[in-house]
């Protein structure tokens, strides 16, 4: 077994100048950094009242679920030489918030569209969409089913 580590840095740039004196006066914007790259503008949920023309962790958590099933399944493509042109997912996600206030995701639905040039390459590349499934690290450290729903295309 091998082990793989990570690190990043957020930090809060959303104080106005009194600090979390109060809910109301405080802004919920971050910076999500890591060495040599580009640095990522986070906030809260506009309903959690956060600024909307940031990235906010719910949408970031969707994003590494649909770019590593991506990555898996590109990946298992060129081993079995199905030739990928195109991949687009706009992939759902559902977070239901409890009544204490604290909540969780439900529900995540990849839609990937996936082009390839040929026929004959249609069904394998359905096919490898559960493979790409098995073995996404992101999926396989949440603790509900990551649905998939793919589309293949040829031109």
């Amino acid at each position: 077994m091998k082990n793989h580590h990570y690190k990043i840095i957020t930090q809060w740039t959303g104080n106005k100048g009194t600090g979390t004196s109060g809910y109301r006066d405080y802004e919920r914007s971050h910076t999500i950094s890591t060495d040599n790259k580009t640095v990522i503008e986070g906030s809260s949920d506009p309903s959690f009242r956060g600024d909307k023309t940031k990235y906010n962790p719910e949408e970031l958590f969707l994003s590494s679920l649909s770019s590593c099933h991506m990555l898996w399944y590109l990946h298992f493509c060129s081993e079995a030489g199905v030739i990928v042109m195109d991949y687009v997912d706009e992939a759902t996600g559902i977070m239901e918030e409890t009544a204490h206030g604290s909540g969780h995701f439900t529900e995540v639905t990849l839609f990937p569209i996936v082009t390839v040039p040929e026929e004959s390459m249609v069904e394998k590349a359905k096919e490898l969409h559960h493979k790409a499934n098995e073995f996404c690290f992101i999926a396989n450290s949440v603790n509900f089913t990551v649905k998939h729903i793919p589309t293949v295309l040829v031109k």
